[in-house]
């Protein structure tokens, strides 16, 4: 029951920065690009509840927008990686050496890659987008995924039932999606959640520095750099986005936790402890 309680406040959270992400921009209260000369820099008030940033413009209604660029281009890099993580991972345990080769040299080459020198070098190339920032996210968590997924596979890949189906005529795809994949979904799930969290640092971090995005687009990173600039006219302007960023990262670990630590063993746990109360 307790793990179930503390796998519930992670959901909960997350529900409601997925509900933000979804209709933040509907649920803001005013234009957030709207620039308001005479009220720059405002405190908190009845019409603007978090105040007013350098332009005039409403923070709430500029963290709610923000909320879903913010959220989807974390979910948007998480699936890049998980591509081209989990698929190279299964592809080198069922393929041969080769391929097993080959998917090993490029998973140690993208974890060489500097972070931040390789997602400049991405939007330099490609053009600043928050989508061809993520494409560099997602290639540089896909090692994660492809360490994770690659430790669950092999154990299944020479287990007797898989053997079996392949003596029996079923085909690599079929061998990958009726008894290989099943087994490395859990692995794969907490480490989604994970690195889901990872993901929004990133971003929060890349459009801090203004990269990915376009001024006056708002995401939680990039309100933040502005908050920081005023800090002395607003000291609790950076708050509500840290906060924000702060909470959706624990909630992601948290989640994590959860299911790293699932159902299946809590009877391991209660038998160790009934062999430690006995031996007592």
């Amino acid at each position: 029951m307790g793990r179930v309680r503390a796998g519930t406040v992670p959901v909960g959270v997350l529900a409601v920065i997925a509900l933000l992400a979804a209709f933040g921009p509907l649920l803001a209260p005013h234009d957030p690009l709207l620039q308001d000369p005479r009220a720059i820099l405002a405190g908190p008030s009845a019409q603007h509840w978090l105040g007013t940033d350098n332009l005039g413009r409403d923070v709430l209604s500029r963290l709610l927008t923000g909320s879903t660029l913010s959220v989807v281009a974390a979910v948007e890099a998480v699936a890049v990686g998980l591509v081209l993580g989990v698929v190279p991972a299964l592809l080198s345990v069922h393929l041969g050496r080769v391929v097993e080769w080959v998917s090993l040299r490029v998973m140690e080459t993208f974890v060489t890659l500097p972070f931040l020198v390789f997602a400049v070098a991405m939007t330099a190339l490609l053009g600043n987008g928050l989508q061809q920032a993520m494409l560099a996210v997602g290639i540089l968590i896909a090692p994660g995924f492809y360490r994770v997924a690659r430790a669950a596979a092999l154990p299944v890949a020479t287990a007797q039932y898989v053997e079996a189906a392949v003596l029996a005529g079923a085909s690599s795809w079929t061998v990958l999606r009726r008894h290989v994949w099943p087994k490395i979904v859990p692995a794969v799930a907490v480490s989604t959640a994970s690195l889901l969290g990872a993901s929004l640092v990133i971003v929060s971090s890349l459009t801090f520095l203004g990269i990915g995005i376009t001024p006056p687009t708002p995401t939680w990173g990039g309100m933040l750099a502005t908050d920081l600039q005023y800090l002395y006219q607003r000291p609790f302007g950076p708050f509500v986005p840290a906060a924000l960023i702060v909470a959706t990262v624990g909630a992601c670990n948290g989640l994590a936790d959860a299911l790293r630590d699932g159902p299946s063993r809590r009877p391991l746990r209660r038998k160790v402890v009934a062999d430690v109360a006995a031996g007592a």
